[in-house]
């Protein structure tokens, strides 16, 4: 069974998910991870399936008109925190827009080696609002990355918040 990475990015309209998810079922495909959202419009899907069929015959076999759509094959690897050893987190950030948030706040966290796994931003207005899932090494110093992040926030003239998931709501 080989692994293969599809993008799908278009127009968004009633329907487009079923399409793309049946052709995969059809193919043979099994999606093991996925995620899809709208952005600006526009319906955004990444997926990782698995199947007999390479990513060359998977993507000829795909029936998605009038969407962009690309299939890479990709080794399995494991998530530096699936084996236990990692603290989840969730960050949320709301303020006014500007360049460089995202840029400012992952540098943060990448610096302690923490890691984004989940992320949505929408701007309404000019208040901006980022929630973000991040995973970080057991040995993090949680409360100096707190301060660090804090300070991010105040030069964002943004609110930063970061607690710890609640396990029981996963």
């Amino acid at each position: 069974m080989g692994l293969s990475a599809v993008t799908v990015l278009g127009v968004d309209r009633p329907g487009v998910i079923a399409a793309v998810t049946g052709s995969l079922a059809e193919c043979g495909a099994n999606i093991q991870d996925s995620t899809m959202t709208l952005l600006g419009g526009h319906v955004a899907m990444m997926l990782l399936v698995s199947g007999n069929l390479d990513s060359a015959e998977l993507l000829k076999r795909l029936r998605a008109p009038d969407l962009v759509v690309t299939a890479s094959a990709i080794d399995a690897r494991r998530h530096f925190c699936d084996d236990g050893g990692g603290l989840g987190y969730v960050l949320t950030v709301h303020g006014p827009d500007r360049p460089g948030i995202i840029s400012a706040i992952s540098a943060v966290l990448a610096a302690d080696g923490g890691n984004i796994t989940g992320m949505s931003t929408r701007l309404t207005g000019r208040l901006y609002v980022l929630i973000a899932d991040v995973e970080l090494p057991k040995e993090v110093d949680v409360a100096a990355l707190m301060r660090r992040l804090a300070a991010v926030g105040a030069s964002l003239d943004s609110e930063i918040t970061f607690r710890p998931v609640e396990p029981d709501l996963l």
